[in-house]
């Protein structure tokens, strides 16, 4: 039992390091909140919106706020989550409604803490090119996406799979694209193709099949 608290609070933290609202914050306020403060008016509890960030920190009744950047502690809704008074806990559970799970809260003491920063909806972000990942061993990377995965299976504790045969690579891309186990014919062709493109082709080929995407 003692070991698997060290291992949540170990996660929990590595988490709230690299806090995201849209990736760790919004999913619990969706699941466990927006129902009676979201965006439907006719639900609405106490006229707080939470899907708002203007709403959500703005002055409540009793110059108290729902949310202080930096502040759990004056925050009522971190005061309402944590509260042992079943009356005033949130989410109600006079409603049927548990109670948020520890990870849950401890990770939205950590966002405030941090500042409560909101993210506009995912759509409306840029996509930013991520800087490639340091590696141990940066001649087994063929492409950029090989530096993220690397970087992954090191930090899992874990060593690349060897390079796979030509017959066997080739039935995984033809099943991967179509479904359907390369022909013989196929396979015959490609294991005779020494050039370095000889997957690059395979694949153009089964995208451009009429077979592609159908099973």
């Amino acid at each position: 039992m003692r070991e698997s608290a060290v291992l949540v609070f170990v996660c929990v933290s590595a988490l709230a390091a690299g806090l995201q609202f849209n990736r760790d914050v919004r999913p619990i306020l969706a699941d466990r909140c927006f129902a009676c403060h979201g965006p439907d008016k006719g639900n609405r509890k106490a006229e707080l919106r939470l899907d708002v960030e203007a709403d959500a920190k703005a002055p409540l009744k009793g110059s108290r706020f729902a949310i202080v950047p930096g502040s759990p502690e004056t925050s009522e809704v971190f005061k309402r989550i944590t509260t042992t008074n079943k009356a005033l806990r949130m989410p109600p559970a006079y409603m049927g409604h548990d109670a948020l799970p520890q990870r849950d809260i401890d990770l939205l003491r950590s966002w405030i803490q941090q500042g409560a920063e909101w993210q506009a909806h995912w759509s409306f972000i840029p996509p930013r090119k991520a800087p490639l990942p340091s590696i141990p061993d940066a001649g087994w990377a063929k492409t950029p996406i090989d530096y993220f995965v690397l970087s992954r299976l090191t930090k899992e504790g874990l060593r690349p799979a060897p390079p796979a045969n030509k017959r066997t690579l080739l039935r995984r891309v033809t099943f991967d694209l179509t479904g359907l186990p390369p022909t013989p014919e196929e396979t015959e062709a490609f294991l005779r193709d020494e050039s370095p493109q000889a997957l690059e082709h395979v694949v153009d080929r089964l995208l451009a099949s009429p077979r592609y995407g159908v099973e």
